[in-house]
């Protein structure tokens, strides 16, 4: 993990510094973004206590651009009358919904230098605010992220929103090898000059967004400052957390692909440093492909024992949830990971699978077991944690056995498409 105020490592040759901004800039110097669908209830707030912290703490001139994504209740009216009123706010209105397809409108319009974006609810405090700039202002780095899992971050929310933030960073760390801590808090920063390179080759619009721009500025060797932060979740949130969560796997096996395929690149296409190009060795693509199934599968299966968990009991919420993801598991990886399409086979791969899912079953229910055993109240945080490193052993297990018994064995020669 990053430790607070440094930069995560580039994988590459350093690329040239950005020169700093002039010491006293008489011009726009730093654009804060606000996404916003139908937040009628907390615009207003949200943005005059930001424009008030701006007004008493930035020591340059600054802009607040309410980007809204085809809202349906008053917040473009709203937008509109803090526009009137306030000489530093502009507001953007768009007609198709989706918080990345918001930021890149307001940030490909902008005539900022240094451009930023946080949630309209603040949940992350404003302090971190000027750390988070001051690297792009002064050429230090190109891109500056909020970070709630970095050391001296402090952190209220409660025990599923924690699990589900703390895997998804597992996830991109184990899948994607990122660098980075914290790829979803809203509350991040980049230079102009670098977000013009980057945002044409983003293609999600969504919410994960955040995490490919993050992904495209590692491979193109721009240096990422993170900022520990103080952050309060917020009950209130409209954000649907599971259909978020599925979009953003979604986007890790797309991203993956790319990966395993040598097309992914921050430097506006062709095979950029730290990928692989066309023509890698296979294992490395297979690896690649079944690390982004393992991580889809890992999710289904924490959200599913979750689900069941309460009615069922925890051994056998593992046992039917780990069972429908060793079934979708496998097949993803059939076609997806080892290139086998076709009828003929499955049967003797689906076999084959639910013998290793056997093999995951006793690592996980035996991890279960031993937990249990040695604190008998452990909560149902303990219990996922648990089930996390028991996922990540099981996974390393069932790849060596794809590789060389479920799909490495077949007989007919044909290698996979």
């Amino acid at each position: 993990m990053t430790q607070p105020g440094t930069v995560v490592p580039a994988r590459a040759e350093s690329l040239p510094r950005p020169a700093p901004l002039a010491a006293r800039p008489t011009a726009l110097v730093l654009d804060v973004v606000v996404p916003v669908f139908n937040e009628e209830a907390d615009l207003e707030a949200g943005v005059r206590r930001l424009h008030a912290h701006l007004r008493e703490t930035f020591p340059y001139p600054f802009l607040i651009t309410v980007a809204d994504n085809a809202s349906t209740d008053d917040t473009p009216l709203i937008a509109a009358r803090l526009a009137a009123e306030l000489p530093e706010l502009e507001w953007l209105r768009l007609t198709e919904k989706g918080r990345g397809r918001a930021l890149r409108a307001a940030w490909s319009r902008s005539r900022a230098p240094v451009l930023a974006y946080v949630d309209v609810d603040l949940s992350t405090d404003l302090a971190a605010l000027l750390p988070l700039v001051a690297p792009l202002i002064s050429g230090h780095s190109d891109l500056a992220i909020g970070s709630r899992l970095a050391p001296g971050s402090r952190v209220v929310r409660g025990p599923r929103r924690e699990v589900i933030s703390r895997c998804y960073n597992l996830l991109l760390r184990s899948t994607l090898a990122v660098g980075f801590s914290d790829a979803q808090c809203g509350f991040k920063a980049i230079r102009r000059d670098a977000a013009g390179r980057l945002l044409p080759q983003v293609r999600d619009s969504g919410w994960f967004f955040d995490t490919e721009l993050l992904v495209l500025a590692e491979r193109a060797g721009l240096r990422i400052h993170e900022v520990p932060v103080d952050w309060v979740d917020d009950p209130d949130s409209s954000v649907d957390v599971v259909a978020t969560a599925v979009a953003d796997l979604r986007g890790i096996a797309r991203v993956g692909r790319a990966l395993a395929a040598g097309t992914l690149s921050g430097n506006g296409g062709g095979t950029g440093r730290g990928v692989a190009p066309p023509g890698v060795p296979g294992a490395l693509s297979r690896a690649v492909r079944f690390a982004a199934v393992g991580a889809v599968s890992t999710v289904a299966h924490l959200l599913l024992f979750a689900l069941l968990r309460p009615s069922a009991g925890a051994q056998v919420a593992n046992a039917v949830a780990l069972l429908l993801c060793a079934v979708a598991n496998t097949a993803a990886n059939r076609r997806f990971t080892f290139g086998v399409r076709g009828r003929d086979g499955v049967l003797r791969h689906q076999s084959r699978g639910l013998a290793v899912f056997g093999i995951g079953l006793a690592l996980t229910a035996g991890a279960l077991a031993a937990l249990h055993a040695l604190a008998p109240d452990a909560g149902h945080r303990t219990e996922l944690t648990v089930l996390v490193g028991a996922n990540l052993a099981a996974t390393l297990l069932r790849f060596l056995l794809f590789q060389v018994w479920v799909f490495g064995a077949r007989r007919d020669g044909r290698a996979a498409r």
